[in-house]
């Protein structure tokens, strides 16, 4: 195992970027990512099994469009480094486990958690990500997860507040 010079967090060597047996969790830097990377590491401790993060990220279908708008990523891999170290920090502070990997996807986040699921004991989700509706109580990524990954699928509701 490695740690990634950008991110700083621990990562399964390139050729199998999920090492799978786990639990894996997908995280966005949202406060439900967040609450589901908490539960994941809770969840992770008391089965005594590996956990890892994963933040996907993918060019926007627009053409054309004012780079300066928060819904449009300039740098999206960069970003997405970014927000693996940041939610990294911020639920396991300095001290990051042995047992705790992460990594950077390209791609969709639906179907890239539903491929990385075939390798997980549970994939834990948050019930709603960085976009779309607010009022939705269930996302997108989080329906397309729980019907069609292939193991059990924890969905973390909003954190109270």
């Amino acid at each position: 195992m490695s740690t990634d010079p950008a991110t700083g967090v621990p990562q399964a060597e390139p050729e199998s970027p999920w090492p799978g047996g786990g639990v894996l969790v997908g995280v966005d830097g949202s406060a439900e990512s967040v609450a589901a990377l908490r539960e994941a590491k809770t969840l992770a401790e008391k089965l005594g099994t590996p956990l890892h993060a994963v933040v996907c990220w993918d060019y926007p279908d627009l053409a054309f469009g004012d780079v300066t708008s928060p819904e449009i990523f300039a740098y999206p891999k960069e970003d997405a480094d970014h927000v693996l170290r940041t939610v990294t920090r911020e639920v396991f502070g300095a001290e990051v486990p042995d047992w705790f990997t992460g990594s950077v996807h390209r791609g969709r986040p639906a179907p890239s958690l539903i491929r990385l699921s075939r390798g997980a004991a549970m994939l834990v989700v948050g019930s709603r990500g960085r976009g779309g509706f607010i009022g939705l109580l269930l996302g997108s990524v989080s329906s397309a997860c729980v019907a069609h990954a292939e193991c059990p699928v924890l969905v973390v509701p909003r954190p109270a507040g």
